[in-house]
């Protein structure tokens, strides 16, 4: 309609509405434009809402297996110096009580990681809704802490692993595993975090097969520096958890705002 008009005023030149009819026609782009911006604004506004309502429930998640890893790892570390202590005779232990803690010395857990909102915002480029930059750079950190991985994978790896499942028959293996072996539970429940490893229990062996196996490993030259080894990966990983990364720490705990 405002172009028809500028026509007909151009053919007529008629300055007064020629001008007129630019101005409004000037003005109708901007408002256009302005409104398109005002509408593209509140759509990201309300999708950031939501992506980060989405983001904090994941890092509770985040949160809780931080805190799982922190207990559990802690408990194999227990378990390991428990074990090496023993076989160095500084801490003698009975032979039941060092086969449990040199078998759950070998034992590590996965991340039970919950990444699906930032990996969604980081494929489609979208992490910039989040405006929370505390929020934004917590959720960067703990997708990218390597810490987890090097657990895991020292923990498949971990050579006194294999020294003392090479030293052991496997029946005796599964009876450890069964009877001695990691607790399930629900993640996210933090009331269940600690003790899932580290609890009274009995091998459920004969007194024979149970002797015989605590001589296997102290008669096993490699048994000692092999745990030795798997000690100190522990100990730098756990340092790794609680030092070098404490803001990321601290942080999800003030977003979970949960008691471990």
């Amino acid at each position: 309609m405002i172009l028809r008009r500028l026509s007909q005023s151009l053919k007529e030149q008629n300055w007064t509405a020629i001008a007129v009819e630019f101005v409004l026609l000037v003005l109708g782009v901007f408002l256009g434009i302005q409104v398109s911006n005002w509408n593209a604004e509140r759509e990201d506004r309300l999708k950031g809402e939501v992506f980060t309502q989405r983001l904090r429930t994941d890092l509770r998640g985040e949160d809780w297996a931080y805190q799982f890893a922190l207990a559990y790892n802690g408990e194999v570390l227990a378990n390991a110096n428990r074990a090496v202590e023993a076989l160095e005779g500084k801490a003698p232990l009975s032979d039941e009580a060092l086969l449990v803690a040199a078998y759950r010395a070998t034992q590590y857990r996965q991340r039970n990681r919950r990444g699906s909102t930032y990996d969604e915002l980081i494929s489609t480029g979208n992490i910039g809704l989040i405006r929370d930059q505390t929020l934004r750079n917590t959720a960067i950190q703990a997708n990218n802490i390597a810490t987890f991985d090097n657990l895991t994978r020292e923990g498949m790896q971990s050579r006194y692993r294999e020294a003392f499942r090479m030293s052991l028959p496997n029946d005796v293996q599964r009876a450890l595993a069964t009877n001695c072996g990691d607790h399930v539970i629900q993640p996210g429940d933090y009331a269940t975090i600690h003790g899932n490893l580290d609890y009274p229990c009995s091998a459920g062996l004969s007194a024979q097969v149970i002797a015989e196996s605590a001589r296997a490993l102290r008669s096993n030259p490699d048994i000692v520096r092999f745990l030795r080894l798997r000690i100190a990966d522990l100990q730098t990983r756990m340092f790794d958890l609680t030092s070098n990364n404490r803001e990321l720490m601290q942080n999800l705990r003030a977003i979970a705002k949960e008691q471990p």
